[in-house]
């Protein structure tokens, strides 16, 4: 069912948020789009000067695969164009950029910091 797929990742995506919230960050975007370029689910800040572009992956269990495997290289590339493209449209150009990666599984949140 494909509203309870996105449901299940909404739900997953507020829990990351909430994840960065409780670690001092602070949220600056959700689900931003870029017309044909895709989507970035999670843009937070914690320090001045560097910019997290967080892509999150949720599953109920691991019975396709754990969350991970569904960010490959390709994703990444495309994550480092969408985070260049929020920054240009954000006139925030000077700052660090950083691709953080969450999988949210059975209710557990697991981030990779900095692909």
């Amino acid at each position: 069912m494909p509203g309870a797929n996105q449901a299940r990742g909404a739900a997953g995506e507020a829990l990351v948020a909430e994840w960065y919230l409780q670690r001092g960050y602070r949220v600056l975007d959700r689900n931003w789009r870029n017309g044909r370029m895709g989507e970035i689910d999670l843009v937070v800040q914690h320090q001045p000067g560097t910019v997290v572009f967080c892509e999150v992956k949720t599953r109920s269990s691991a019975a396709y695969g754990h969350p991970w495997e569904a960010i490959g290289p390709d994703k990444l590339v495309r994550m480092r164009r969408l985070a260049l493209a929020w920054m240009e449209q954000h006139g925030r150009g000077r700052e660090q950029v950083r691709i953080d990666a969450a999988a949210v599984l059975g209710g557990t949140i697991e981030i990779l910091h900095g692909l």
